[in-house]
């Protein structure tokens, strides 16, 4: 039959020209009836609507309504900060607690992103489950010990590749890289928040310190004033980067996050500069303005770095943010991704680094010494 033929089907185009034809045929033949010429294809077209397309009045009104939940959300995120950072202790360990956790479902949330696993098979479940609850461990491990976790992480790692390959009969590197990488991530790395509030010396005695002490009912410590510029530093440099980006922005930094730019960074250096040398003007602390301006630019590219990192964990796993729970902010690791780094790095700094400027710059130190040396050469 020429009906199943399948040739015998006309074209879309050819069915368009035989409907107008016979529309014109039929307009013909009623000269006092437009109803047939005006139902097909004689009008105007009007072009169907685009409902993904909103009107400018909308998009501002999201806007404005998505900058409120960040402001209002941010500020409740920021005293409830505030409030664990003051008294720390079990406070800071189950907020530690609740960030780890979190951190590792949304980490291994990029790794079981299907784009990621496209070219890089993620680990198996019960290896996600144990490195979460390694993480948390960890956290555990370096409140009550007060430090000493590298050998903790040792453990881990090999407790963590031995069930790697039990539990995977053909493992890939790439899926041991993966896990291990999740343990530095979401539990080595953040625990050194309470490694550095856990810090016993004395802070120096000054009336913000006072202050703290009237609030807190407990003597402030080197712990706390740290934490406190840490986390300050950080915000100033966010800040900071985000209003010069915006203004001045017009060099972009790098292609791992487009709108980042030099101008923004530059900024956010500034920022960062100046609040540790604020710290140091209220606390005493770090000890020096040499020092305060070290500790701002160690901050500042820890949390800059630590943004990246997340960054290109998202763009590998194709998504825009790593989490809904923070609304208006996204994820955890979105809010918390410029922290991840900055406890480590701070912590080295008051350990290690603050103690070598001091034998160089401080009262009766190496520099002292030399300058005094070289007095009666200049006599």
């Amino acid at each position: 039959m020429l009906s199943e033929h399948p040739l015998a089907t006309p074209s879309p185009i050819w069915r368009g020209s035989t409907i107008r034809a016979h529309s014109s045929a039929a307009a013909a033949e009623t000269p006092g009836d437009d109803s047939s010429a005006a139902a097909v294809g004689s009008g105007p077209i009007v072009p169907p609507t685009d409902p993904a397309a909103a009107s400018p009045e909308k998009t501002r009104l999201q806007k404005a309504r998505e900058f409120a939940n960040r402001v209002v959300f941010g500020l409740i995120l920021g005293l409830g900060g505030a409030v664990v950072i003051l008294y720390g202790n079990l406070a800071m360990l189950a907020t530690a607690l609740f960030v780890t956790y979190q951190a590792s479902r949304e980490y291994f949330g990029f790794m079981t992103s299907k784009q990621m696993s496209k070219g890089m098979p993620p680990p198996p479940r019960v290896v996600s489950v144990a490195t979460t609850v390694m993480c948390m461990g960890m956290t555990v491990f370096s409140h009550f010990y007060r430090g000493k976790i590298g050998t903790l992480l040792a453990v881990a790692s090999f407790a963590l590749l031995v069930l790697q390959v039990v539990a995977n009969k053909r493992p890939k590197f790439a899926q041991l890289a993966s896990s291990l990488f999740g343990l530095f991530y979401c539990g080595w790395l953040p625990s050194f928040w309470l490694k550095l509030r856990n810090l016993a010396l004395p802070a120096p005695d000054t009336p913000a310190a006072a202050f703290l002490t009237g609030i807190t009912g407990w003597p402030t410590t080197v712990g706390l004033v740290a934490v406190l510029t840490a986390v300050a530093v950080i915000i100033a440099a966010d800040t900071g980067a985000y209003f010069v980006g915006k203004s001045l922005g017009r060099t972009k930094l790098t292609d791992i996050s487009p709108k980042k730019t030099v101008e923004g960074a530059a900024g956010g250096l500034a920022a960062a500069v100046a609040t540790a040398l604020g710290s140091w003007a209220l606390f005493g602390w770090p000890g020096s303005p040499l020092a305060a301006v070290v500790l701002g630019v160690m901050v500042f590219f820890s949390s800059l770095f630590g943004d990246l990192i997340e960054s290109i964990m998202k763009r590998d796993a194709g998504m825009k943010d790593s989490g809904d729970l923070i609304p208006g902010h996204g994820g955890l690791l979105d809010r918390f991704d410029s922290y991840i780094f900055s406890g480590a790095v701070t912590y080295f700094f008051s350990v290690f680094v603050l103690p070598f400027l001091n034998v160089l710059y401080g009262p009766g130190g190496l520099s002292a010494a030399i300058t005094a040396g070289l007095a009666p050469l200049g006599a």
